[in-house]
């Protein structure tokens, strides 16, 4: 029996979920495709707040979460290793070329003639992949080319009488030139250049936006803090009329510390640093007083530490001799926002496991989004130079 399929929009961004829940199958959903490029996800209850001093100064804005942005998809994981340790980029230093896609401060001239690509199976018929290439250029700096891509199925589409109109397609890319220089021993700079196109249907959207990144690396190599300022930029041109809308602009904060007399690293990663509240509303995980019937409140305290927790994000990284590491990563954000209530089981857990053979890096991760699966990350990298070296 064919499952049923949900199209689930958000913004630009949606996804075709041919699945089954284990607790009863989804409702069969249709829109036409113009109901899709208007549709836009429920905006909660925004929050004010009454203090600006949280997260290093950094200006606090409304608490909404989705629904928001264009091009959510350049947000995605680019790496087993990232995902494996819970987070959507990381502060590691050891020339792995896929961590400067999304951390663009640790492209260096030890990363020249790699090569790496990565395929994520996500979910029912929706897989991404990346693709980066790098070299150094004496004075001017080291650069890393990338291909992201994101391929969404092959839809029914149908008119506002459930008329079927053919198939089509969907799907997005963005083609990133990324450049990093290390300033002194200390501090390096990196910075992503994204041209981004999109294609829903007959709706087309270009899009451009810029990272910048900047890392303080112990003179040891054992520890590594990076700030990001993500997805700075605009969508040039819209899906339909002027309808502009926002890139998923964010400001992040990572560290991670490789223990001096254990093979094991830990990651310590903060999201959003341009808002604080991104708490929402959900109707369903509310406590209702039996004897009054009022709706109980969260404590301030309890308000404030759930908040705290969504911008954390925890990974460690078990490194056992030179050709084998273990990852593990913890993400309560995605907790909250995807468990359910009755049967909350691994969601936001991830784990990963990275192997060397010869000269190729294979990595490996699954990271629990939902109980109704997890999706399957892989990646391979190498340096075309080790092929090439002079035998004596």
């Amino acid at each position: 029996m064919r499952s049923n399929k949900i199209i689930r929009r958000r913004a630009d961004f949606f996804l075709l979920l041919r699945c089954k829940n284990k607790y009863g199958n989804f409702p069969f959903l249709t829109f036409t495709i113009e109901e899709l490029i208007k549709l836009k996800q429920h905006r909660v209850k925004n929050h004010l707040l009454l203090f600006l001093l949280v997260f290093f100064s950094f200006p606090l804005v409304q608490g909404q979460i989705g629904g928001d942005n264009t091009y959510e998809f350049i947000n995605l994981t680019s790496s087993p290793r990232i995902a494996g340790m819970g987070g959507d980029f990381l502060t590691i230093n050891d020339n792995d070329i896929l961590l400067s896609v999304s951390n663009p401060s640790l492209i260096t001239e030890r990363m020249h003639n790699h090569l790496a690509v990565s395929f994520v199976d996500f979910y029912s018929d929706v897989n991404y992949g990346f693709a980066a290439y790098s070299r150094s250029i004496k004075n001017i700096g080291n650069f890393v080319a990338s291909v992201q891509y994101i391929n969404y199925g092959t839809f029914e589409g149908a008119d506002i009488t459930g008329e079927r109109t053919g198939k089509f397609y969907a799907g997005e890319s963005a083609y990133n030139v990324g450049w990093g220089r290390q300033l002194d021993s200390l501090f390096s700079i990196g910075a992503n250049l994204k041209f981004i196109y999109s294609s829903l249907e007959s709706y087309n959207s270009f899009g451009l936006a810029v990272d910048i990144a900047g890392s303080y690396n112990s003179r040891d190599g054992s520890f590594t803090a990076s700030l990001i300022a993500k997805n700075i930029g605009r969508q040039l041109t819209a899906y339909e009329g002027s309808n502009i809308e926002p890139l998923p602009f964010e400001l992040q904060i990572g560290l991670s510390k490789k223990l001096k007399h254990l093979p094991f690293r830990y990651s310590l990663l903060i999201n959003h640093l341009d808002r604080w509240d991104l708490r929402y509303d959900d109707p369903s995980a509310q406590q209702v007083d039996p004897i009054s019937g009022e709706v109980i409140e969260d404590s301030n305290l309890e308000t404030f530490a759930d908040n705290f927790m969504r911008h954390i994000v925890l990974g460690g990284e078990l490194l056992i001799g030179k050709n084998l590491s273990v990852q593990a990563g913890y993400n309560y954000k995605r907790r909250q926002e995807l468990k359910i209530e009755s049967k909350t089981a691994t969601v936001g857990f991830s784990w990963g496991v990275g192997l060397r053979i010869s000269k190729f890096h294979i990595n490996y991760a699954r990271s629990t989004y939902h109980l109704n699966g997890s999706p399957n990350y892989i990646a391979i990298r190498t340096s075309l130079s080790d092929f090439f070296v002079k035998q004596n």
